[in-house]
């Protein structure tokens, strides 16, 4: 055996075994082709608002480069606290408490405080797929088992089956996984949807996991803001809820988040964070503050600018006659099937060198994903123009 094999056999299993990410593939891909539309990344085009950037800036400025508050600043955990209450008008008929809210290295970072708070090795994780990859895998590097349960896909859309859903709940079931708005579907629980997955888990006695980073970009009407656990819960059932600033606030770079837990569980979670950041940085946290305060005239331009071009990818992608989708009610992605295409991880790697478009494919998105695509459409009206009149005309060079 040669060392390096050596060396990774004795490397725990969770580890060595975590999956590569078939997003990353293909943005290596791109990042080799110059001139490459990047429509596979979950971001936009802007860079963070003024107003956040220079709160942070006078953080450093005025010397805040020290250690701090392994749970946040009391200051950035009041106005989360604040900022759901006004999103969401309290919970269970009373203010949100700034208990419930702990500062993260990012969103990804919550997940995995979440994940170790509720599963490990011997347990099993449900999470409906297609989804996010990241959750499962933060589940898996833990020692958690997966199990995926396919969501229905039809003419009304996406949904999740209850039934195969609670078929999958065994005795060593902890936790399921539920994001809304959906990372890659665009699919936006409702309010009964919701209710019948907390009743499940209370049921059950299971905890929810929530994923609701995408709760502001929400396109039904009369709905500003995303159906969430939020509105139906009480203040001590079992939900876990993960966040970030990077979709709202065009801070993806950042790496700042927060978790919100039943406050019997914030010293435990406390305890989490110092043994794997030891805190977020103050002025991070400074730029946060703001952008909760004063940041929603932004939110508001990147939602209709978001609206208006998944407006503008659904009329190009439906005018080529080709394509399977549902329309998305939330978050910023396109999910879609092209007739006659199966392997979508191929496919995608052909539009990069072929079309020089970058698009996320199915495969990456796990059981129900593989004859789909994820196209990112929270960027430049132009430059998204530009890589669907790319695409479009692939297609019409390339028909089977």
């Amino acid at each position: 055996m040669a060392f390096s094999e050596e060396m990774l056999a004795n490397v725990r299993a969770e580890a060595r075994n975590a999956p590569a990410s078939g997003i990353v593939e293909v943005h290596k891909r791109g990042l080799a082709r110059p001139g490459t539309i990047k429509l596979w990344v979950g971001e936009g085009n802007l860079p963070t608002p003024d107003n956040i950037r220079a709160a942070a800036a006078r953080s450093l400025a005025d010397g805040e480069t020290f250690y701090t508050h392994q749970a946040g600043l009391p200051e950035l955990r009041q106005a989360l606290a604040t900022y759901h209450d006004r999103v969401y008008g309290g919970l269970a008929g009373a203010p949100f408490s700034p208990d419930r809210f702990l500062i993260t290295g990012s969103g990804m970072h919550a997940i995995t405080l979440a994940v170790a708070c509720v599963a490990g090795s011997g347990d099993e994780v449900i999470v409906p797929s297609p989804a996010w990859p990241n959750s499962s895998a933060a589940a898996g590097v833990n020692g958690a088992a997966i199990r995926q349960v396919p969501m229905r896909f039809d003419a009304a859309g996406w949904d999740i089956d209850m039934a195969a859903l609670t078929a999958a709940i065994g005795p060593r079931t902890r936790a399921i996984f539920i994001n809304s708005p959906s990372n890659p579907l665009g699919w936006v629980a409702s309010r009964q949807r919701l209710q019948s997955l907390l009743d499940l888990a209370r049921r059950h006695g299971l905890w929810i996991v929530a994923d609701e980073v995408y709760g502001r970009f929400c396109f039904l009407d009369g709905q500003p803001v995303a159906s969430s656990f939020h509105e139906l819960m009480a203040a001590d059932d079992k939900v876990i809820f993960v966040n970030t600033f990077s979709k709202n606030w065009a801070m993806t770079g950042w790496r700042i988040g927060w978790i919100e837990v039943p406050p019997a569980l914030n010293e435990t979670v406390q305890n989490l964070i110092q043994y794997s950041s030891s805190g977020t940085a103050t002025f991070m946290q400074r730029g946060a503050i703001e952008a909760l305060e004063h940041g929603e005239a932004f939110i508001e331009f990147q939602v209709n600018r978001a609206r208006h071009n998944r407006d503008l990818a659904l009329a190009r992608l439906r005018d080529t006659g080709r394509v399977r989708l549902a329309v998305p009610d939330g978050a910023f992605y396109m999910f879609f099937a092209i007739e006659g295409e199966t392997n979508t991880r191929d496919l995608c790697l052909r539009l990069v060198d072929e079309a020089g478009v970058g698009i996320a494919p199915g495969t990456a998105f796990g059981e129900g994903g593989d004859e789909f695509m994820r196209l990112c459409f929270a960027g430049d009206p132009d430059i998204l123009a530009d890589g669907l009149d790319r695409l479009v005309n692939w297609l019409g060079r390339n028909r089977r």
